[in-house]
């Protein structure tokens, strides 16, 4: 008797996740070497986690999804309040700055293109959490973390 039961089974190359790859790899090559500006400048970083939402991520959503303690305060902002440190361009700035204002902004246009329903999020207070969230697929969320020191 032939056995037919691998005719069966998925190409595991063809197997579709829903996550863009490419994209992702664009976006952390455009992070290295980026920081956010604060009293401390730290690294921003891309990051994933799984959500089953319908209507858009909330703040209590992402506190339970991210694992907060109700304890901590979390609050949604602006998208442009999140970006706007990083693509604006200042009159001293050197062809360095401007080199990393013009990756952010490049950073910027991929999330927008390959994310839905991108929102900012900040959580603590003095060393704050700061995130950029956006849907990748059905049940998959993703964006941009970074610390923000605030005294």
């Amino acid at each position: 008797m032939e056995n037919n039961q691998s005719d069966n089974l998925q190409d595991p190359v063809s197997i579709e996740s829903g996550i863009k790859t490419e994209f992702i790899s664009e976006v952390t090559n455009l992070l290295k070497d980026l920081f956010y500006p604060s009293e401390s400048d730290e690294p921003i970083e891309w990051f994933k986690f799984n959500a089953n939402v319908k209507d858009g991520l909330t703040v209590s959503d992402l506190e339970f999804f991210l694992g907060y303690p109700p304890s901590v305060k979390a609050e949604e902002i602006s998208t442009d309040l999140f970006w706007e440190p990083l693509i604006a361009i200042e009159e001293w700035y050197g062809d360095t700055e401007r080199a990393q204002v013009e990756n952010f902004k490049s950073v910027k246009q991929l999330l927008e293109a390959n994310l839905s329903g991108l929102k900012a999020f900040r959580v603590g207070q003095i060393e704050i959490d700061l995130y950029l969230v956006g849907q990748l697929n059905e049940k998959e969320w993703g964006g941009l973390k970074t610390l923000l020191v605030e005294t």
